[in-house]
């Protein structure tokens, strides 16, 4: 399975992004699919996650109220909507597939699409 993570840009502090993961090759109905973030210095972290039907979502306590993820099956797609950023948001956001049951710790997860970076100004 191959991702590819979509649609950063640069916004004002309490503006809104929509980031795209596109899902192509092998699926399964058990997938797990992913959205982490990166800023420079510090680990990748866990920002919310959807399963394969998109009715069990699970989003991090820092982002929760802000951000909102689902999927498209009919598109292949896994959607972060993110809203009222804040310059904090900034970092480089992935996509990922869990490979093994846990906790949203990064390395549970795998097939880690290329980056797209997100810059929030204050």
């Amino acid at each position: 399975v191959q991702l590819q993570a979509s649609g950063g840009g640069s916004v004002q502090a309490g503006g809104s992004l929509r980031l795209s993961c596109a899902v192509s090759g092998r699926a399964f109905s058990s997938d797990v699919t992913a959205w982490f973030r990166q800023a420079p210095g510090k680990e990748r972290e866990f920002v919310a996650q959807t399963s394969w039907s998109g009715g069990n979502t699970y989003v991090a306590d820092s982002v929760k109220g802000r951000f909102t993820i689902f999927r498209d099956n009919s598109k292949n797609t896994v959607s972060l909507v993110m809203s009222k950023l804040k310059p904090e948001d900034t970092a480089v956001y992935y996509c990922a597939i869990r490979v093994r049951q846990g906790t949203t710790a990064w390395s549970n997860f795998g097939s880690w699409g290329q980056g797209t970076q997100v810059t929030v100004s204050s």
